[in-house]
């Protein structure tokens, strides 16, 4: 809209749409219905369908955070003192998951080798330690 100059409210209008819907649909508060879209289609001159593939594409996105939020370490069996240069609470357990399982695997105990293998599984441990042989290797190292 910023584009093409358009003040979100007359357009809503024009569309015989609620200023308060369009609202909350640009401020990802609402999602955007198929009724809707098509209709800001043909006021824009889009192809048929744009943007309700971008909506689809924004849902698979809140659906990935959304899960990606609900994956967490269980962090009770893990010292806080292995993390003394950070906060515990603040780490991105899948952004920053060479770090911490070099930190762990250096100065961890078995458990906590455990628990961090067991959440980022075998083959991804393997691969930021270095070890190159079998699951069983592995194992024994933890």
């Amino acid at each position: 809209m910023g584009k093409r100059k358009l003040n979100q409210r007359p357009f809503a209008i024009s569309l015989s749409e609620h200023p308060q819907t369009f609202n909350a649909i640009i401020k990802g508060k609402r999602d955007l219905n198929t009724a809707i879209a098509l209709k800001i289609e043909k006021a824009l001159d889009l192809e048929e369908g744009t943007l309700v593939m971008l909506q689809a594409f924004y849902e698979i996105k809140k659906e990935k955070q959304k899960n990606n939020n609900l994956r967490k370490l269980d962090i009770s069996g893990i010292r806080k003192n292995l993390f003394w240069d950070t906060d515990i609470s603040s780490i991105d357990w899948d952004r920053q998951y060479k770090a911490v399982i070099r930190r762990v695997f250096e100065r961890g105990n078995f458990s906590e080798k455990r628990q961090v293998t067991q959440f980022y599984g075998v083959p991804k441990v393997r691969s930021v330690i270095g070890i190159s042989t079998t699951r069983s290797s592995i194992k024994n190292n933890i």
